[in-house]
């Protein structure tokens, strides 16, 4: 034990020890917490430990311990961490350590439950502070805040070499880092964030200026957000306090074994010349012995590794060889015993079959009797006699039935509207009491329209109909019920003919085995005098009672197949079982995912990187990237599964289950996806699309798709969710076939007050791309026009206006198909619809009661599509404008059938977009070949400049008027 740093420090054996680390979270400029490298399965399963214990884990009451482990829920990401508590701040929240991280934060109370002994271990980071260094007595905030990000350029989130020098007695250890054979200390010092211990001193000394730095650091502090501080970051809200460091030549001195003792008395000259000399010799001999000393020792360290690593295998393989010796002897058992069950069931098989088949031709018997049918005449007076005297009665259970099923759906009512989670039982036990009732009644009901010999009179009917018609030929009746009536009688005979099929194999399996017995008999009989030929004795005995014994059972279970899967379907209660194991599925690959993107930047970041390592990484991103998108998409098939029990048989699904979050999956139509995060995409920027909200492209199963950011808060978060869910729902009616840019998923960023809607992408398919590359001839026009109208018309049959039709927001795809864009979502009709915003080259599209400040409607869709159309089929023709802002298209020249419908779009009472469909351009429009370009298709063109330069335009148009022009 010695004092180094000014502080009592522990020199164990551990000093000199070399680890390669992780840097995690940055205190200071020389002080910081790492974990070791070959920590990353540890920190894996942990993570998912916790994530399965904390959920149902006890709250921690009572005082709080502050040298436990708990189990902290992180107020960013909400996932579970293990803590230690710091300080109390009052009696609701506390200042809590993320151990396995380092960071800090303040927490609720209720945010800490206990954890069990099995995850009651030392922590996985450690605290590292630069060796030979200290802060500076005098130093700032603006000086400690650059000082710590220096120091996170260094080691956050990189591969440091640290090798061990002394250890604190608060745990905290002093190393010698180096990141790629960078002293990080010396950077440190270089840059002036820290200074290098000038010379020893006492204890007491030491420990005042470390207060003074203390005070000093209080008064730099400042408040930091909570989010900043979760596990992984670089920033904190309380740097914590630095030891001053002592020069090591205090120890030299102290300590030094071969340093001569001077004394004020006089001594010969030649003593000290000759002590100097021996002293010199013996340490030098001192010296070379030592160094053989430790030679031996770390080679002989080495050897007692390699003997113990050794052990350990071998004891690790005489397990895994009593383990399969087990084994053998396990199945070497079982097969005895099966032998011996064979040779026992050998003995006895023919008894055995025929007795199991005696059983099974009993209760055929017995169904067979139960529904033998009656024959019927094929004379016109029985079945005269029939109609007229074998009337049909309503069955006495039918209101009683009406009356269940009421009582059935109204209970369903009262769940579905029920707030409150002490009713929600009552009600739930009371809607399957009456389901119950339900089925009774239904069996009830179904007994007695059995007994009322319904096939039998449907039958002889339709027998009677066959004679009428050959004598009277064809009555005429509705269509639909002769066909309904068809289709009825089709299915039956289907299922009769099978039904006899079945019965006539059992009928015949039955019939062989019984003629074999029969020359069994005759062969084995000894009082007969014929004689008996051994060729004359069956041989196939063993398959005729296989054969009949499987037609039995199969016309055994014809008859009770139905009745078992309705039974089964009663007794079957949903739950979010299998959601919640796609969640924790989720959630681990999400940790595997980021771990390996980590691992990907620090490897982009290294100097002497290997492109043959950054490839294997970049592969196994991609593949982890796949298995997250397929768990999301079963997800989602998950949530359709329950929604659709919702609405039609359990609507208390959503009160038994609220952390599987069903009706905010409902609410927004499918939507909203949680586990999507856009950190996690392999996403590209696209500045040139937007220079207003965050835009970024990405590629999901080999589909490219857009992210547009926009900014929401608590208040309009709810309307964004509400227009998202009802613009889903016009589009899902008719999916494809609506001619609406379709809506993939809607995420919520954690971290900013965004949302991203993703979208599919069709690079340089916008029309204003497309006529700046290569414009639309007149039959191309009319059929990607065809499409919008019929995008609007699904729109405004939901109810919906769009506001927002230009050339950058309808899309020509292969230059054939006209798809109409989404608009956002965050605006109300009457801001995406403002004047000035909204232009096509020189046209305005703002119809003109919106620019007399009449609210959007409809009519102002037709407005901007007749626009659309007439700046499509003018190409570069010069037009005039009228007082009403409208374009003069008598003096354009085109073709006369779409100039009139152009100026139908252009009056007062325009058409509407379903009227537009039926327009006589439209009619022929899809027998109209497309003409290709140089024999080829036209590929989708690159971004055009004009397209950005509209942009730019609309923008400062919408700066103007506070809206948003282009999605």
């Amino acid at each position: 034990m010695s004092s180094v740093m000014g502080v009592c420090v522990d020199e164990g054996t551990d000093n000199g020890k070399a680890e390669d680390v992780v840097g995690c979270h940055v205190e200071d400029a020389i002080t910081f917490w790492a974990q070791n490298i070959s920590s990353c399965n540890d920190l894996l399963k942990l993570s998912c430990a916790l994530a399965e214990v904390c959920p149902r884990a006890q709250a921690a009451f009572g005082k709080l311990d502050f040298n436990k482990i708990y189990g902290g829920c992180f107020s960013e990401d909400r996932c579970w961490y293990r803590c230690m508590v710091q300080r109390m701040i009052n009696s609701e929240k506390c200042q809590v350590l993320y151990i396995d991280y380092g960071n800090s934060e303040i927490i609720n109370r209720s945010e800490i439950v206990e954890i069990p002994e099995s995850l009651q271990y030392p922590s996985i980071a450690k605290k590292y502070r630069l060796w030979g260094l200290q802060l500076p007595a005098e130093q700032n905030l603006s000086m400690f805040d650059q000082g710590k990000t220096f120091l996170g350029s260094l080691v956050f989130e990189k591969a440091i070499k640290v090798r061990q020098k002394a250890r604190q007695k608060d745990d905290i250890i002093l190393v010698q880092a180096e990141c790629e054979k960078v002293d990080i200390g010396e950077e440190v010092a270089k840059a002036g964030f820290a200074e290098k211990c000038r010379s020893p001193g006492s204890t007491e000394d030491v420990e005042k200026r470390e207060d003074a730095v203390q005070n000093q650091r209080k008064k730099m502090k400042a408040p930091a957000p909570l989010w900043v501080n979760r596990p992984g970051h670089v920033l904190c809200n309380r740097p914590t306090a630095v030891l001053d460091p002592v020069a090591a030549t205090a120890r030299n001195q102290a300590f030094a074994g071969n340093s001569v003792i001077l004394t004020k008395d006089k001594t010969p000259a030649s003593a000290p010349v000759l002590n100097r000399s021996l002293a010199c010799v013996r340490d030098q001999n001192l010296a070379e012995e030592n160094d053989i000393f430790e030679e031996e020792k770390e080679t002989q360290r080495k050897e007692n590794v390699n003997l113990l690593r050794r052990q350990k295998e071998l004891e690790l393989e005489v397990e895994h060889l009593k383990g399969e010796l087990q084994m053998i002897k396990q199945e070497k058992e079982e097969s005895r015993k099966r032998a011996e069950y064979l040779e026992e069931t050998l003995q006895k098989y023919v008894g055995t079959k025929m007795k199991d088949l005696a059983a099974k031709v009993k209760m055929l018997k017995e169904i067979r009797r139960a529904k033998k049918n009656a024959g019927f005449g094929e004379q016109l007076s029985q079945a005269i006699k029939l109609v007229t005297e074998g009337n049909i009665t309503v069955p006495c259970s039918l209101e009683k039935v009406q009356k269940l099923w009421t009582e059935y759906d109204l209970a369903q009512e009262m769940i579905q509207l029920c707030k409150n989670r002490d009713e929600r039982d009552e009600l739930i036990i009371k809607r399957n009491e009456v389901q119950q009732s339900l089925y009774s009644t239904v069996k009830e009901f179904i007994l007695e329209v059995d007994q009322l010999l319904v096939s039998e009179r449907s039958n002889i009917l339709q027998e009677l109909s066959v004679s009428l018609e050959m004598v009277y030929g064809e009555v005429c009746e509705g269509n639909d019920s002769e066909e309904v009536f068809q289709q009825f009688l089709k299915w039956k005979h289907a299922k009769i003919e099978e039904f006899i099929d079945i019965r006539n194999n059992t009928d015949a399996a039955l019939q062989i085995l019984t003629d074999l017995f029969s020359g069994i008999l005759k062969c084995f009989d000894l009082s007969s005098e014929a004689s008996s030929d051994t060729e004359e004795v069956p041989g196939n005995v063993d398959e005729a009672l296989k054969e009949a014994e499987l037609c039995v059972s199969k016309e055994l279970k014809t008859d009770l197949t139905f009745k078992k899967q309705a039974e089964k379907w009663l007794n079957r209660r949903p739950n979010s079982d299998n959601l919640l194991s796609i969640k924790k599925n989720m959630r681990s690959l999400k940790a595997q995912l980021r771990w390996k993107l980590t691992e990907k930047n620090n490897l982009e970041e290294a100097d002497d990187y290997s492109e043959l390592e950054i490839t294997r990484i970049k592969e196994e991103i991609a593949a982890l990237r796949n298995k997250l998108l397929q768990e999301i998409y079963k997800e989602r098939d998950e949530y359709e599964k329950l929604a659709y029990l919702v609405q039609k048989w359990f609507p208390e699904l959503p009160l038994l289950y609220p952390e599987a979050g069903i009706l905010t999956y409902m609410n927004s139509g499918g939507l909203l996806s949680h586990s999507l995060e856009r950190d996690l995409l392999d996403a590209e920027p696209m500045k040139k699309l937007s220079t207003r909200r965050p835009l970024v492209c990405s590629e999901i199963q080999d589909q490219k798709v857009l992210l547009k950011g926009y900014s929401v808060d608590v208040s309009s978060e709810a309307k964004v969710i509400e227009r998202v869910a009802k613009y889903r729902k016009a589009w899902d009616q008719q999916k494809e076939k609506s001619s609406l840019l379709q809506l993939l998923f809607l995420l919520f960023c954690k971290s900013d007050p965004l949302v991203y809607l993703m979208v599919p992408y069709y690079p340089g398919a916008s029309l204003t791309a497309v006529q700046a590359d290569a414009p639309l001839t007149l039959e191309e026009t009319l059929k990607v026009m065809k499409g919008v109208a019929q995008g609007l018309q699904t729109l405004h049959g939901a109810n919906i206006v769009h506001g927002s039709l230009h050339g950058n927001n309808v899309f020509a795809v292969n230059r054939k198909q006209g798809v109409v864009g989404d608009f956002d979502f965050t605006k109300s009709e009457e801001q995406r619809a403002a004047a000035d915003t909204m232009v096509v080259g020189t046209l305005s599209l703002v119809s003109p009661e919106l620019k007399m400040g009449q609210p959007a409607s409809p009519a102002s869709d037709m407005y901007a599509y007749g626009c659309l159309l007439f700046w499509l089929c003018i190409q570069n023709q010069e037009f005039g404008i009228k007082e009403d802002g409208t374009p003069e298209v008598d003096a354009v020249g085109m073709d006369d059938k779409v100039k009139s419908l152009i100026l139908n779009l252009f009056r007062c009472d325009r058409l509407t977009a379903e009227q537009v469909l039926r327009d006589d351009c439209f009619l022929l429009v899809d027998a109209i070949p497309v003409p290709s370009q140089l024999g080829e298709e036209h590929e989708p063109p690159e971004e055009h400049d004009s397209e950005k330069t509209d942009e730019e335009e609309d923008v400062v148009n919408s700066k103007k008027n506070a809206v948003n022009p282009t999605q």
